[in-house]
């Protein structure tokens, strides 16, 4: 059923049949870029539920309806379409939902956030901000909290989603202007660079080294919290839950530090509510007596290395404040800010790869941010100069 709306000088069309999917997806294709967005419910689930998506081509809106919709083939090839920009707003999470439902990114994406940011127009800014800013418009947020999953959609619910699009485009052709080429470039690169940390998956076995206060734990410990961690990203994975959802990341903790062995013992556990008990607590029970007897027989040195922490490395300090003059520096130089360059934590992310023999980034077969892409020509002798130094004191 073909249902138009008439939002400011847009008709949009509301896209639920396959034949309407390809005509729109054909006729998109064609373009030098596009105006995406997506509606997404995320409270209990480990990955975003796609609600709807929105594409601005140009002349037209449309509100494709993904569950609706029997063939969404058509779309996936649009996003792979490295002839047609795709142009997003903050696009991590939107990146994260295509990746989610169809097992693809788009590309090229040019984010009108980060963009933004690296014109001095703002930073990090919420899309009302921008378009606020930018055009003088003010929108309205009330469906922001809606229900994306229910049918059928509002009228009001359809607008809110149309203007997502709509505002996107002469918002995006000022901030075009702003740019030079090779700002342009820098979008591009650190959309691709945000597309492949969401590709990529850190091993089930080291889901641990995410847990926070992990370091406290010795070995025995380690090697319950490496058990626990692994059932739990991985029941989260089956069935799509989010990870709080199937354990608590305290109650995990405590556990692994007081290791119960019987339903009284885990009925005492700061954190792990009775009705988690009753959901999880025999699975619980389970993994902790299989990783004791595992421990047993494996002993400490095969069991789970010391979780480390940069603050105990005696030249952390030192090696942060040169690596922040060495960012202040490349800004000062290109004109980029530091911000934009380096946060602390990317600079964390660094040291942990540069240091530890085991970490994050390495176990995802990724590279520090800052010897990354765009950033890699900047930093790159910088930065081995800064450590090499050090490794000789």
């Amino acid at each position: 059923m073909s249902v138009k709306y008439c939002v400011g000088s847009y008709v949009t069309d509301y896209i639920d049949s396959d034949e309407q999917l390809i005509k729109v997806c054909e006729r998109a294709s064609k373009r030098a870029f596009v105006i995406l967005d997506t509606e997404f419910v995320r409270t209990k689930t480990l990955t975003p539920l796609l609600g709807l998506i929105q594409l601005n081509d140009g002349e037209h809106v449309s509100l494709i309806d993904p569950l609706a919709l029997s063939d969404m083939s058509p779309f996936k090839t649009l996003l792979r379409n490295e002839k047609c920009v795709k142009v997003l707003h903050a696009c991590s999470e939107d990146l994260e939902a295509f990746l989610a439902s169809f097992g693809v990114v788009p590309a090229p994406v040019f984010d009108t956030q980060f963009a933004a940011h690296l014109t001095g127009i703002g930073t990090t800014m919420g899309y009302a901000n921008l378009i606020e800013q930018l055009l003088g418009i003010v929108l309205d947020k009330g469906e922001s909290r809606t229900d994306w999953l229910a049918r059928p959609l509002s009228l009001r619910q359809c607008e809110y989603a149309a203007n997502d699009v709509i505002h996107l485009l002469p918002a995006y052709n000022i901030i075009l202007e702003k740019l030079t080429p090779e700002q342009v470039n820098i979008v591009y690169a650190e959309s691709a660079l945000i597309a492949e940390k969401k590709k990529a998956q850190l091993p089930d076995d080291f889901a641990y080294l995410t847990v926070k206060n992990a370091w406290r734990l010795n070995g025995k410990q380690r090697f319950v919290l490496r058990a626990l961690a692994k059932w739990r990203i991985e029941r989260a994975r089956a069935k799509n839950m989010a990870l709080n959802f199937v354990l608590r990341e305290g109650a995990m903790l405590n556990i692994a530090t007081y290791l119960p062995q019987s339903k009284t013992a885990l009925a005492k556990i700061h954190g792990l509510t009775p009705m988690e008990n009753r959901m999880v607590g025999a699975a619980v029970l389970q993994i902790v007596a299989d990783a004791l007897k595992d421990f047993e027989t494996r002993g400490e040195q095969q069991g789970v290395p010391p979780v480390k922490r940069l603050s105990e490395i005696k030249t952390y300090k030192s090696v942060m404040a040169q690596l922040k003059q060495c960012v202040d520096g490349i800004a000062a130089e290109t004109g980029i800010p530091s911000e934009i360059l380096s946060s602390k934590k990317q600079l964390h992310q660094l040291l942990k790869f540069s240091w530890f023999d085991i970490d994050e980034t390495r176990l995802q077969n990724l590279k520090p941010d800052v010897l990354s892409g765009w950033r890699k020509p900047l930093f790159e002798d910088k930065i081995h100069a800064i450590l090499e130094q050090v490794a000789k004191q």
